[in-house]
C-alpha cells in the first residue's frame, strides 16, 4: 500500500512538472511576444544631461546642457533645493536646451528632462550636481539705498570691488523694471561702475525694481559675484534748480516752473563752477570743508559747513555759506561750489541755504549755465546726463 501511494505522489509531481514543460513553448511564444509587445511601446528618444550625475565644482556658466538624440526635448526643469527654477530655452528644434542665466555659486542643482520620439513616446532622465565654491569673489555697492524716495535725475549706480572684465555678463545679471515701463540702459564708467538710467529724467511716482542676480556671474576669471538682492525706490516730485553763473541766480523749478528764486555766489575765476546737469549724490546737515581734500591746499578749512549737498566726487557742493558776505546775488566768490546765504551751523532754517537744503532730496538735479568752465565730466558724480543717449547706449 506505501508503494502505491508513492507511487502515485510521483506520478502526481511528473504530471504537474510535466504540464509546465508540456506548455512550455506555448508559455515561452506567449512571453516572447509580451516582451517584443512591451519594448516596441519604450520610447527610442535619448535624453542627455551635461555635467553628469552627482558632479561637483561645476562651472556656473556653460556646463550646464540637456540634449535630445531621436526625439526632441518638451520639458527641462532644473532646481535649487530652494525650489527655485532656472529659466532656459529649447533650441535646435528640441534638440538641446541651455540656461539663460548663470547659476548660483555653492549650489545643488537637479535636472529633470523629458522628450518624445516621432510616435510620441517619452523618455525622461533625472540628475543632479553641485556648482563650484568660488576662492575670488566680488560685490557692489550701490545707490540709491532700497525703500528710497529720490528726485528725477537718480540713476542706478553700482560700483565694483574688482575691475570687471566680463562686462556683458554682469550687466546681463542685472534687470531692472519699472512702472509705468521705460526703457532703462546701462553704461560703464571704467571697468568698476555701472550706472543706469532712461533717455530723460524719470517721471514722478515711476516706481523702480532692480534685481542684482550677481551670485555665480564670473566677473572676471576666477572672480565671481556674491550678491542676490532686490533694490527698490521711487521716483518723487520733479525738482531741477538752474544756476546762472552770469546773473547770481537759482531758480527752484517744480514741474517745470518756477518754485522759487535764490540768490547765489558760484566759483570766482581761476575757481569756476562746472557747466552741466549734476545730480545731488549726498546730502550733509554740518560738514567741515578743507582745501587739502580737493587739492586747494592750504586755501581754506572752514567748520560748520551748514546745508551741504554734493553734486560731483571732485567737491562740488551746493552748501549754505555763512561768510560770504554781500556775494551772494552780486559776484562769485568760491572755489567751484554753489554757496548760498546761511548761518554757521545752519541754525536759521529761513535762509536761502537752509531752504534749499530741506526743499531737495538726493536725486534732484542742479543745473550750471554762462559759467566759465567746461561742462561736468558724465564719470565725476551721478552725471550721466551731460552724455548723448546715443553715447550712453553704444
Amino acid at each position: 500500500m506505501p508503494a502505491l501511494i508513492l507511487g502515485a505522489l510521483l506520478l502526481t509531481v511528473t504530471a504537474c512538472g510535466g504540464g509546465g514543460s508540456g506548455s512550455g513553448s506555448g508559455s515561452g511564444d506567449a512571453k516572447g511576444k509580451g516582451a517584443d509587445s512591451a519594448q516596441s511601446k519604450q520610447s527610442v528618444a535619448v535624453v542627455a544631461i551635461a555635467p553628469k550625475d552627482g558632479a561637483t565644482s561645476v562651472d556656473t556658466s556653460g556646463a550646464l546642457k540637456v540634449s535630445a538624440t531621436k526625439g526632441k526635448l518638451t520639458q527641462v526643469e532644473v532646481k535649487t533645493a530652494k525650489g527655485e527654477a532656472i529659466a532656459g530655452k529649447i533650441t535646435d528644434g528640441g534638440a538641446s536646451w541651455t540656461p539663460s542665466t548663470h547659476l548660483a555659486a555653492s549650489t545643488k542643482y537637479t535636472v529633470h528632462a523629458v522628450a518624445k520620439d516621432s510616435e510620441g513616446r517619452q523618455a525622461a532622465e533625472d540628475s543632479s550636481f553641485t556648482t563650484l565654491t568660488p576662492k575670488n569673489t566680488f560685490v557692489g555697492s550701490f545707490t540709491p539705498e532700497d525703500g528710497s524716495t529720490v528726485g528725477v535725475g537718480m540713476p542706478f549706480s553700482i560700483r565694483f570691488t574688482r575691475g570687471i572684465t566680463h562686462p556683458a555678463d554682469v550687466e546681463k545679471a542685472i534687470s531692472i523694471k519699472t512702472e509705468p515701463a521705460v526703457d532703462v540702459q546701462g553704461h560703464w564708467f571704467g571697468n568698476d561702475r555701472l550706472d543706469f538710467r532712461p533717455e530723460n529724467y524719470w517721471k514722478s511716482g515711476t516706481k523702480v525694481t532692480v534685481s542684482l542676480n550677481l551670485d555665480g556671474v564670473e566677473g572676471r576669471p576666477g572672480v565671481y559675484g556674491k550678491q542676490a538682492k532686490t533694490v527698490k525706490f521711487t521716483i518723487g516730485r520733479n525738482q531741477v534748480s538752474i544756476v546762472d553763473a552770469k546773473k547770481h541766480t537759482m531758480k527752484v523749478m517744480r514741474d517745470g516752473k518756477v518754485y522759487k528764486t535764490l540768490a547765489v555766489t558760484t566759483g570766482k575765476p581761476g575757481y569756476d563752477t562746472w557747466n552741466g546737469q549734476m545730480v545731488i549724490s549726498e546730502k550733509l546737515r554740518v560738514t567741515r570743508m578743507n582745501g587739502d581734500t580737493v587739492g586747494y591746499g592750504g586755501e581754506y578749512d572752514i567748520k560748520d559747513v551748514p546745508d551741504a549737498m554734493r553734486l560731483t566726487d571732485s567737491g562740488t557742493f551746493a552748501h549754505g555759506n555763512y561768510w560770504g558776505g554781500d556775494a551772494f546775488g552780486n559776484y562769485n566768490a568760491s572755489h567751484g561750489c554753489i554757496g548760498l546765504r546761511d548761518t554757521r551751523g545752519g541754525y536759521d532754517r529761513s535762509l536761502s541755504g537752509a531752504w534749499f537744503f530741506d526743499h531737495s532730496i538726493v536725486g534732484d538735479v542742479v543745473t550750471v549755465k554762462n559759467s566759465h568752465d567746461a561742462t561736468v565730466d558724465p564719470a565725476n558724480g551721478l552725471n550721466g546726463w551731460n552724455m548723448s543717449w546715443e553715447k550712453w547706449t553704444s
